[in-house]
């Protein structure tokens, strides 16, 4: 290599410049998000933006920084029939958290397979969800769940979005320029069980297809079932899975059924870690064992791990 292209991709791994604010509340972010308008972002555990930063591929103005408000936003809690996650949660208190193990193991389950324990101690749920890259976990996670999303924009109001109107696109989400996501709530249903598989190169990668499951099971049936994905298309949830679901006996031949119909419905791309053929058979597989094991918790039987 040159000494002008080592000089170039040497420059390519450091920011544009860009300004810094440091928020002491959610108020005070909102206001710097108001006047520092549509090209400021907000920096939460910095492992998505920094990344992108550093290859050029992010360019903001200006980065304010949110890690103050962790104490405020950084909550795992119980109320009424839902489980409320502040969007400054870190994966770790994800991981641990006693709650999540008991009614959403879909969340430990995904948290086991991200990244490493220096990501896990700083990045947050709701940096991954805003992020809304097409490979994220937790994307899929709060899809599967039937997750919603609580946004602030200035003088307090909020809106409530559910989780797959929030992902419009890989990168876009239903936050506005001047607005933050503030929390996440899953809501709390009799019956449920959710599991999330992930196929990876090596432990803490990004996934080359994931699946989460959800399902809510009375008399002896699916009453309502969630199936999403990552890194296998643009669309997260599986409707046509989902769909045939409904109403079916908790049966092999049912989640085989549903992991076919996912299969067939996603979209991969051949790219380095496998074929669009590979992906998707690997989709099924995937959805089938996360059903399984997702029904298993509903019906508090033993679950089966293969």
């Amino acid at each position: 290599m040159c000494a002008e292209e080592s000089e170039k991709e040497a420059v390519l791994q450091v920011p544009a410049p860009f300004g810094y604010e440091r928020a002491t509340s959610v108020e005070h972010a909102l206001m710097l998000l108001a006047e520092l308008g549509p090209e400021a972002r907000l920096l939460a555990g910095g492992h998505s933006l920094l990344p992108m930063m550093k290859l050029r591929l992010a360019a903001p103005s200006h980065v304010i920084d949110i890690d103050p408000l962790a104490d405020e936003l950084g909550y795992v809690e119980a109320q009424g029939d839902e489980v409320r996650i502040g969007a400054l949660a870190r994966h770790r208190a994800l991981l641990e958290s006693e709650l999540l193990a008991e009614w959403l193991a879909i969340f430990t389950d995904a948290e086991r397979v991200i990244a490493d324990p220096v990501v896990r101690n700083r990045g947050t749920i709701g940096g991954a969800l805003c992020q809304a890259d097409p490979s994220e976990d937790l994307s899929a996670v709060c899809a599967a769940v039937g997750a919603s999303m609580v946004i602030r924009g200035g003088g307090g109001a909020e809106r409530v979005v559910g989780m797959r109107d929030f992902h419009r696109r890989p990168y876009e989400t239903a936050v506005g320029p001047a607005e933050m996501l503030v929390e996440v709530r899953v809501p709390l249903r009799p019956g449920a069980g959710s599991a999330y598989e992930k196929l990876d190169r090596r432990v803490g990668d990004w996934a080359v297809v994931a699946a989460g499951a959800a399902v809510e099971i009375a008399d002896g049936a699916i009453a309502r079932a969630g199936v999403a994905l990552a890194a296998a298309g643009a669309e997260i949830t599986s409707a046509e899975a989902e769909a045939a679901l409904a109403g079916a006996p908790p049966a092999d031949e049912t989640f085989a059924r549903a992991g076919k119909l996912a299969a067939r419905a996603c979209s991969p791309v051949t790219d380095q870690r496998g074929s669009a053929e590979f992906k998707r058979h690997v989709v099924g597989v995937l959805v089938e064992r996360a059903l399984r094991r997702a029904s298993a918790r509903a019906l508090h039987e033993q679950e089966v791990l293969a």
